[in-house]
């Protein structure tokens, strides 16, 4: 792109404004229990825009058919509109090819793909894979799932007490019986966010391929999977301002041309007899089935929002709301901030002297803040710390200082009722 070009994009993108960006979020202006909604539940889904619910309605109105095989013209709008997503999810994190996008139903099922399809057939008996004490469920059971069946073992990096990951240990761990490295980008428990380029240039210098869970990294900055040089990179469509069922594996082409299908039926045949069947190519191998036709053009319409934004003053506004609530919350006496990273996003998790977290959240709910409380799915994090659960309060680039406000004084409202 040369730089008049460049400039011109520049300026055709909508310049950041929390107050004009909160207008685009019809959720975000309703009261709940006779207060002004605070939405503070953006790690386990974010809301969506009004582009992206429009597009879902106008798609499934007017251009909804089955993909791929047919010949009629609502067929071809809706593959045009599916396989258009998956150019624009290429292009938004720039991988080197649109055949490098797999959709599947969320980062979940991501991970079992790759777990499935890579790292079954490349484990024997005492392999290891390794990863790290703050990894969600879902970058943990299908890791012991296929160690289990395969004889392998699973190997864990530490954490410290502020919540971060011990480098120099998790490097110590890789040995040549190490078939995979795996690890979450930005901690959905801590909001640490991990050093991920240096990891894999680690991995990579022996040999080990690495998969990163990028859930919670996607909707807070801007990732590059050739800049990372990472050979899987899986997220969700729900966390980013898109629909939910949807998700994406990234997948290095020659590693994914190497791999067997997932699942069998559908478009990711070519050729189906009794005696043999040929499997289709990349990426309709791993897209058994019908798919998420719906989720995936939500999907798009979500990167078409994501685009317009200006990421720098979004991604500063978000920091700078996160420092905010630090600041604020840490000065309670009665609360623990747990997690307390040098490099943080989004997530401000917390406990409350005597009460607990589900409490907490019960309490807050009724003076309109939405937060979670429990494990967040990443038990061995709060065993780490030898706690049942937490609050957890998690930023968007919608959220305000008058959210922050509101949290605050819901907080100590708290305080003041188990008193």
């Amino acid at each position: 792109m040369s730089a008049a070009a460049a400039a011109a994009a520049s300026t055709a993108r909508r310049a950041f404004d929390v107050e004009e960006v909160r207008r685009d979020f019809p959720a975000l202006h309703q009261e709940v229990h006779g207060h002004p909604l605070v939405f503070l539940d953006n790690a386990a889904s974010s809301q969506r825009p009004r582009s992206v619910i429009d597009e879902i309605a106008r798609f499934d109105g007017h251009d909804y058919a089955n993909i791929h095989r047919g010949v009629h013209e609502l067929s071809q709008r809706a593959t045009a509109a599916f396989e258009g997503a998956r150019d624009k999810v290429r292009g938004f994190i720039n991988a080197a090819d649109r055949k490098e996008i797999i959709f599947v139903r969320g980062t979940t099922e991501a991970i079992n793909l790759v777990a499935s399809s890579y790292a079954r057939p490349a484990l024997n008996l005492g392999d290891e894979i390794v990863l790290t004490t703050m990894e969600h469920h879902s970058n943990i059971v299908p890791w012991q799932m296929v160690c289990r069946e395969r004889g392998a073992v699973l190997r864990v990096a530490p954490i410290n007490d502020r919540g971060e990951l011990e480098v120099d240990e998790l490097v110590s761990l890789l040995s040549p019986r190490t078939k995979l490295l795996t690890l979450v980008h930005v901690s959905n428990a801590l909001g640490t966010v991990n050093p991920v380029k240096e990891i894999i240039a680690a991995a990579h210098e022996r040999g080990i391929r690495v998969l990163i869970d990028g859930a919670q990294a996607i909707p807070h900055m801007r990732v590059d999977v050739q800049d990372l040089d990472a050979d899987f990179y899986a997220f969700s469509s729900h966390k980013m301002f898109g629909p939910t069922g949807v998700g994406v594996l990234y997948g290095k082409q020659d590693l994914l041309d190497a791999m067997p299908p997932y699942q069998g039926g559908g478009d990711m045949i070519s050729v189906v007899t009794f005696e043999k069947t040929f499997y289709n190519s990349l990426p309709a191998k791993f897209e058994a089935g019908t798919p998420n036709i719906t989720g995936v053009v939500g999907l798009g319409a979500a990167i078409d929002y994501l685009e317009r934004l200006d990421w720098d003053a979004a991604i500063a506004h978000e920091r700078e709301l996160l420092a905010y609530a630090t600041e604020r919350i840490s000065a309670i006496p009665e609360v623990t901030i747990i997690g307390t990273a040098a490099e943080k996003e989004s997530v401000l998790s917390f406990l409350i002297d005597g009460i607990h977290p589900h409490d907490v959240g019960t309490i807050l709910d009724r003076n309109g803040v939405a937060v979670r409380a429990g494990h967040h799915c990443a038990q061995p994090v709060m065993q780490r710390y030898s706690i049942p659960a937490t609050t957890r309060a998690s930023i968007a680039f919608y959220n305000t200082r008058e959210d922050i406000d509101a949290l605050e004084r819901a907080v100590r409202h708290t305080i003041e009722v188990f008193s």
